[in-house]
Order: structure tokens, then sequence, then C-alpha cells
């Protein structure tokens, strides 16, 4: 018998998740955001199950696009952080990749290239998040050398980055906006702008292109979540068993460094997950849990292979019960993914890449 540990992954709730970024941008298209294997979910299954609904996918880097072109997927894909050295130009064309530039070489380099067609590119911009992209006062010149450039460069947009759209006090986010639309509209250019957050909570964000990422995957990015969010289905659910029942008498420690210690009589529940498969070492005790599909916590520290839960108030709980580390349990109760990240001092999207290959994917739905 197998370990029990899985990550099953609904993509059916996927392709409900991406839909429903479509339908709060109608007048937008949306580009199914797939970098770091799909949050973690697989590259490949998640983007043939959005292949008939997505008119075009994103990824980091040359490596996860060259592999959705070698699995079959022909659906455009955009390069995010663009290439890393001139010779990923040869792969671009090849591959009919979309292109983001962000910095003089990369420029250089597309306008000293000769394509076999015109490359699909889009202009990063450095409205605020001062990560990756131009100057806003660099923008109209180059965006002009680009546009002269017809037989390296086609479909131009001004793409950026909002550093705040998911916060509670979104006056960044406006000065960010206000840029943004003052430069779409001197340059009479369309516009890729709207992560997750921005897709879900601002509609003036919506440009020609949006880039719904996390949302994809059933996490709400806003700090206080809205009719839209709340609307997500988890796509992934980390699930096990309980494999080991240990009865304690009050005042016993359970795990290493005996953090955790019996208030009373209890029940502890020994479940085969632990940091050797990515879930975060850093879980304080009540980490919210659900087993048998009722919710208890964390008690104890993580260890590499098992996690240990407080099943004192779940008497059926037994070896062998099944256990929702996050996501829907077989009763329908949901245990959100976000949740579990605030009592790990972390985000959803580090839970969701840091699920380790040893983990088994298991993928169902309609396009499984």
């Amino acid at each position: 018998m197998s370990r029990p540990l899985v990550a099953d992954i609904d993509l059916d709730a996927l392709r409900h998740n991406y839909m429903l970024a479509r339908d709060l941008a109608p007048d937008s298209q949306a580009v199914a955001v797939l970098k770091a294997d799909a949050y973690g979910h697989g590259a490949i299954p998640c983007a043939r199950a959005l292949e008939d609904l997505a008119p075009a996918l994103a990824v980091a880097s040359i490596e996860e696009a060259v592999t959705l072109r070698e699995a079959g997927i022909a659906t455009p894909v955009l390069l995010l952080e663009g290439i890393f050295e001139t010779s990923e130009l040869e792969l671009v064309d090849r591959h009919g990749l979309w292109l983001t530039v962000h910095s003089e070489w990369q420029i250089e380099a597309l306008l000293s290239f000769r394509p076999r067609q015109p490359i699909p590119t889009w202009l990063k911009v450095d409205s605020g998040m001062h990560r990756l992209g131009f100057s806003p006062d660099r923008v109209e010149t180059l965006w002009r050398r680009l546009q002269s450039a017809t037989a390296q460069v086609t479909d131009l947009h001004l793409m950026s980055h909002f550093a705040t759209a998911d916060s509670l006090q979104p006056e960044y986010f406006h000065r960010q906006m206000q840029l943004m639309k003052m430069l779409s509209e001197r340059l009479g250019a369309p516009t890729c702008l709207a992560n997750s957050p921005a897709t879900l909570a601002w509609p003036q964000a919506h440009g020609a292109w949006n880039r719904p990422g996390v949302m994809l995957y059933g996490s709400d990015p806003l700090e206080a979540a809205n009719g839209a969010s709340r609307a997500l289905k988890p796509v992934m659910t980390l699930r096990s068993r309980i494999i080991a029942v240990q009865e304690l008498a009050t005042g016993e420690p359970v795990g290493y460094g005996g953090r955790w210690r019996a208030p009373r009589p209890s029940r502890v529940g020994v479940v085969a997950c632990g940091y050797g498969d990515g879930y975060d070492r850093h879980a304080i005790d009540g980490t919210p849990v659900l087993v048998e599909g009722q919710p208890t916590c964390i008690a104890g520290k993580v260890s590499m292979d098992m996690l240990t839960v407080d099943v004192t108030d779940i008497p059926n709980a037994a070896i062998g019960s099944p256990v929702v580390l996050w996501g829907r349990a077989d009763n329908g109760a949901v245990l959100s993914i976000d949740d579990v990240a605030r009592y790990c001092d972390t985000i959803s999207y580090t839970l969701l890449t840091g699920v380790l290959p040893r983990v088994p994917r298991r993928y169902h739905g309609n396009r499984a």
C-alpha cells in the first residue's frame, strides 16, 4: 500500500476560476499564468485543461515555454521575464513565443535578430513596482522604436505590474494606474496590467489583456475578500490519512522540543505529511486541519515526514481517517489555503509551489 499523501488537482475548478477571471473583464482577454509549474499544480495538465478556453498562456522562462511546446501545447505562450540571453531568441522564433522586453539589451538583441515572423512583444514599464521595466520617461522613445521595427515586432503592448492592488490602502495602486493610463492614452497603446487582485477588484485596470495567476488556483489574493474572490474554488487538495493515534495524559508533550503539551487527556493523530513533502515547518500549534471532514488543528512541531493533530474532539478519528491539509474534504467542507498560510506566516503562493515532487499529483475533471 502506498503512502497516503497526495495532491488532488481539480481541473474543473481550474476552468471555473479561469472563466470567472474572463467573465469579470468581458472586454479583455485573459492570459493564464502557468509559471512555476502552474504554481505547483503541474503546468502540462493545467495547460491542457485550459487550452480550449485561454487564448494565451504565460510562463517565467524559456525552459517553461519549451516544456509546454514539447508536450504539444500550441497555444501562444508569453515569456513574462523575456529572454535571459540573446541565443534564446532562436527558440522564441522556433516555438512562436511572445516576448516581454524590460531591459535595453533585450531590445537591442531583438532589433538585431531576423525572425521568420515578427514576434508579438510586450514592453514592460516600471510604474512603481521597481523590479523589472523601463522608467516611464523612456517608454515613448522605446515604444516608437519598437513600433517601427516591423520585421521584428508585431502586436505591441504596454505591460506593468501592480504592487498594492491587493491592499485595503490602494493609494499606490491608483498612482500606478494613473501613470499607465496616461502612457496608454498618449501612445494609443493596448495594455496588460491586471494581475489576480486587479482582475478581481479593479475594473479600471482591465486592459486588452489581463494576467490572472494565483486566483486560477483558488487562492484569494485580496486583503479583504469580495464577492468575486469568494466565488473562487480550490484546485489543489492536499490530503493524507492518520497513520497512528496516541493517547496522552494531561501535560504530556508531543513532538520535537515538546512545544505542545496536552491541556487535558487527549488523543493525537499522526498524519503522513511533513516538511519533506513541502508542508511548512513554521506551522504553529492551532494551524487548521480537517480530519474526517471536521475542523481540528496541528499540535506540535511539523517533522520531516509526519505532523500531529489534536483529534480529542473527533471520537471517530482512527488509523486510516482522511485528513485534508488544505482544500476540499469529501463532505464538502473547505479549508482555505489562505487560512493555512496565515498560521504559517507566509502566503499561499509559497505553500502551493512548495509541494515537493515526492507528493503524487492526481488529476480529475473533464479535461484530465
